[in-house]
């Protein structure tokens, strides 16, 4: 099956329009500009066949793919996001497609020095002979999600052009906003009707993920003491010292940038103020929730050490519980990987099963009663410059939403 062609004619189009969410922003969607692409899909859906599309007041895209057999079959979802990262430019994407990658260097832009191999992403190595797309250096590509998206609107055409192949109902959505948290907040779940779900925002080909990050946010407030600093001996608390002070205090073997695979961190974010107010904001996250739990309690042992180290600060640590590992909803239902491991292997993949150093919308889908595993999309790097997908790796993602839709009419 080589769906190829119509996979990078779409994902191309997709990828020049800037979704890029905003995570100050108190709307939701939280930018205007994802609802251009949102209207696009609209269109495209109703262009191809697919019945009940519809565009919610939220920004939530729907549509169905009738069954083909006659039989009450489990009903079926694939859902990827609309937004792009907030942590890099997602205006004016240009993708650069560098056809059948043979190793060594990808020059996305020799201008800015921004030079993709195996030695700073060993991830690429698995797709020698691929075709590779990236952008051009100045943006992040856009592939997370959009790739999601065009894998699933051209396996969608597909389907519904070939009716000789068995499946019960199919559903379709796309959300706004997964990249700040916030992408199924308003999603009706109940109304969207589906059974079982599969979010297609995955990596590199074969990858699959059923568990996530536990996750918390964090904040900590700090209130100072501001007074001439020619007599400020004994009578001083400098907020912003005393919030650094907290940061740095933090174990340095604990933080994303020194952890992977299973390993939990805290990731302090922003920091901001001055001598009488300070403010750190954060993110908690761990597969095992009681190591949070640990984690947290940890953080609160420091602050609790700079109250008697600054008597005349004022320190409150707050954590707010964002999402929870859908593994623990996932393994109630074990056809939902099983039919995806079968899928995979009947594309021509091994399947790895590995745990999303992340969230995904499928983790608060899950516990909102849509049990949501990750697929693969062929990608690596998201958020930046150095992002990439392969062609081929999305084609092997759309025949595995195909091979999904028949094995679960089986």
């Amino acid at each position: 099956m080589d769906l190829k062609a119509a996979i990078y004619k779409r994902f191309e189009r997709y990828a020049r329009i800037d979704t890029q969410s905003d995570d100050n922003s108190r709307t939701f969607p939280s930018t205007k500009k994802q609802l251009a692409l949102a209207r696009l899909l609209v269109s495209e859906l109703k262009a191809i066949g697919a019945k009940k599309v519809g565009l919610d007041k939220y920004g939530y895209v729907t549509a169905e793919i009738p069954a083909t057999v006659k039989a009450r079959k489990p009903v079926i979802a694939f859902l990827a996001h609309m937004d792009t990262s907030p942590a890099a430019s997602g205006k004016d994407v240009k993708p650069q497609l560098h056809k059948g990658w043979k190793g060594g260097d990808i020059v996305i832009s020799r201008k800015h020095g921004v030079i993709l191999n195996t030695g700073n992403c060993p991830e690429l190595a698995v797709c020698r002979g691929d075709d590779i797309i990236t952008a051009s250096g100045d943006t992040l590509l856009g592939a997370d999600d959009k790739a999601g998206i065009a894998v699933i609107m051209t396996a969608a055409e597909y389907l519904l052009a070939h009716r000789e192949i068995p499946h019960g109902v199919l559903k379709i959505g796309f959300t706004p906003d997964e990249e700040v948290g916030q992408g199924v907040k308003y999603f009706d779940v109940k109304g969207f009707g589906a059974d079982f779900a599969y979010t297609f925002d995955g990596d590199v080909a074969g990858s699959i993920e059923e568990e996530n990050f536990n996750a918390d946010g964090l904040k900590i407030a700090v209130e100072g003491k501001s007074v001439h600093p020619g007599t400020a001996k004994n009578a001083m608390a400098n907020a912003a010292r005393v919030a650094a002070d907290i940061v740095a205090s933090w174990p340095e073997n604990m933080l994303p940038e020194t952890t992977e695979h299973r390993e939990g961190f805290i990731m302090f974010t922003d920091i901001t103020g001055g001598t009488e107010k300070g403010e750190v904001s954060g993110i908690v996250r761990d597969h095992d929730m009681k190591k949070l739990k640990a984690m947290e309690r940890q953080l609160e042992a420091i602050v609790a050490a700079k109250r008697l180290k600054y008597p005349l600060a004022k320190i409150e640590v707050t954590f707010t519980e964002q999402y929870r590992n859908m593994k623990e909803v996932i393994v109630r239902h074990p056809a939902v990987m099983g039919n995806l491991k079968a899928a995979v292997r009947q594309a021509g993949l091994e399947p790895r099963v590995k745990p999303v150093r992340g969230g995904t919308d499928g983790a608060r889908l899950s516990f909102m009663g849509l049990p949501a595993p990750n697929v693969f999309t062929g990608g690596y790097n998201y958020h930046g410059r150095y992002e990439w997908v392969s062609l081929d790796g999305m084609n092997k993602s759309a025949e595995v939403l195909i091979n999904l839709a028949r094995k679960w009419a089986e």
